[in-house]
């Protein structure tokens, strides 16, 4: 952390992406020109015109140590079929996406590192009183920490939160599971949860919700990929 306070002004938290890479890139450049640390929420891929792009703009970040992203569900689904899980692929989604790489000059190079950065990709991260996951929260995420190869295997103990977020059994009629955001009166007093996911935004900007408990979740999933766009918040530290 002394480091990053050192290089940096702040953070840049930036929504799910889902293959916009235009929108991506500029929030990148953005950052960069700002000398903000950016943090992306994770689902890089699946729905828009170039998850290549994206990909490799999020692995380079990661290796310039100007940014990371933490996993989401998207990304564990595609490092999955990457290494031939037998999983349901949907069409306009990671089968767009597995022929966008298909399709690149660096495919097979890209397929690799994808393999290797998704399965070492945070399933949180708490920095000081904010922690940034992709699907939701839970309290002991602010003193544990992710396993290290949270994206390499079969999700367990709090990374099913995660990446899936508060879920029951029954699924909604458009096909998705129910969800719940009981989580959201757990966050302790002083605390700011970053999450993506899913779309709760009716404005089309990040949806902020206090808790019972005085913490707060900001939504950051506005639809990038899914006919909306990115987002992204700028934090002093």
């Amino acid at each position: 952390m002394k480091e990053l306070r050192a290089r940096f002004e702040g953070l840049r938290v930036v929504g799910d992406v889902h293959g916009e890479a235009a929108a991506f890139h500029a929030a990148a450049d953005g950052a960069l020109a700002e000398r903000l640390f950016l943090i992306q929420l994770g689902d890089l891929t699946d729905g828009g015109p170039d998850a290549p792009g994206v990909l490799r703009r999020a692995f380079s970040l990661r290796a310039e140590g100007r940014g990371l992203f933490v996993l989401g569900n998207h990304d564990h689904k595609l490092r999955r079929a990457l290494e031939g899980a037998p999983i349901r692929i949907e069409p306009a989604g990671l089968g767009r996406t597995l022929e966008q790489i298909d399709a690149s000059e660096d495919g097979e190079a890209l397929r690799r590192r994808a393999v290797l950065e998704i399965g070492r990709a945070p399933a949180w991260l708490r920095i000081d009183q904010r922690l940034f996951v992709h699907g939701g929260f839970h309290p002991r995420m602010l003193h544990a920490a992710p396993p290290p190869d949270a994206g390499a295997r079969k999700p367990e103990g709090l990374v099913p939160r995660a990446l899936f977020g508060q879920v029951t059994s029954r699924m909604r009629e458009d096909g998705y599971p129910e969800r719940l955001h009981d989580w959201v009166d757990r966050i302790p007093q002083g605390f700011t949860i970053y999450c993506g996911h899913e779309v709760r935004s009716a404005n089309g900007r990040p949806l902020m919700q206090v808790g019972a408990g005085g913490g707060a979740a900001v939504f950051m999933d506005t639809g990038a990929g899914k006919g909306g766009h990115l987002s992204w918040v700028d934090l002093p530290w």
